[in-house]
């Protein structure tokens, strides 16, 4: 019995204040005047405050884009400026090269004109020498030739006459061309 009657005090008493009817107007009330009181904090407090960093951070944000851009006209401006320095570099390097290749091909031509005569000089001059290595050659067969037909005449039993063996020597060395003589 004394489980009944528990159950039924439990049971005329209501379990949850807030769902108790009795007390709907205090509760709504209160509540008014709490969301009041709430509006007022954000609306005076803490929404212009909010309010003024969503601005301080637009402001910063449209600072900083703008810089950006600055900055980024200057960087195109900057690359155009380096484009064009390398272009006229470039430029002059072909221009030095070209009158380096030409001073050089001038040297080169002056320096072959001097070779060349220099060269015909010293072949002139060959020429020359060569010319009287075969007089001196001829002059040297001629002498021999006399030498040696005078001895063949003597060990041949005759006599030795100088004046006929020069003679036949110069007859035969007339008819000699110096085609025998390749030096």
């Amino acid at each position: 019995m004394a489980s009944e009657t528990s159950t039924a005090a439990d049971a005329a008493t209501p379990g949850m204040p807030q769902l108790d009817f009795s007390t709907f107007g205090n509760q709504i009330f209160w509540l008014v005047i709490t969301l009041v009181v709430i509006y007022f904090i954000l609306s005076r407090i803490a929404l212009p405050r909010i309010a003024e960093v969503l601005a301080e951070r637009s402001d910063k944000i449209s600072d900083d884009l703008a810089m950006a851009e600055e900055l980024k006209a200057k960087a195109v401006e900057a690359e155009e400026a380096y484009n064009k320095a390398l272009a006229d570099a470039r430029a002059e390097a072909a221009k030095i090269v070209e009158s380096t290749k030409a001073e050089m091909k001038s040297e080169l031509d002056a320096a072959i004109a001097n070779a060349d005569a220099e060269i015909s000089k010293k072949s002139a001059e060959s020429e020359k020498l060569i010319a009287e290595i075969r007089a001196s050659a001829l002059e040297s067969v001629e002498e021999v030739a006399k030498a040696t037909t005078g001895a063949l005449v003597t060990a041949m039993g005759g006599n030795e006459d100088d004046k006929a063996i020069a003679a036949a020597v110069s007859q035969e060395m007339k008819g000699l061309s110096y085609a025998w003589i390749d030096i």
